[in-house]
């Protein structure tokens, strides 16, 4: 097998794990709903190249540790069907890092846009 087939392959494979997120895990569909609302928001206000970047980063740190997540969820449910103290730690600290970058990303949104939303209404 080539390495290009190989590269390809691992790509549909990491395809196939953003789409399985999406479709199963209510909170993909949460940060997907408000990804699509802050990119209207910020077509609408123009903001600027800097700001779509701090956007960007935001987005991209949410859905990451959002799959991560995931990941670690399935693995332990996989490693200790059983409730167990230690299973419950890592799927709570994984979703802990999950609830940071969400709310550092919106207060990162409000610096971008509470002024321009203030300054349009006035």
């Amino acid at each position: 097998m080539s390495k290009k087939r190989d590269v390809v392959r691992s790509i549909g494979y990491a395809i196939d794990g953003i789409k399985e997120a999406t479709l199963n895990e209510p909170n993909m569909k949460v940060h997907l709903g408000f990804t699509i609302a802050v990119t209207v928001f910020g077509f609408i206000f123009s903001i600027s190249s800097t700001e779509w970047l701090l956007i960007t980063l935001c987005v991209a740190s949410v859905f990451i540790l959002e799959l991560l997540n995931t990941a670690i969820e399935a693995v332990v449910d996989l490693a200790s069907p059983k409730k167990h103290p230690k299973a419950k730690l890592a799927k709570d600290v994984a979703a802990g890092a999950v609830l940071v970058a969400a709310i550092a990303s919106a207060i990162v949104g409000i610096f971008i846009f509470a002024p321009k939303i203030v300054s349009s209404i006035l």
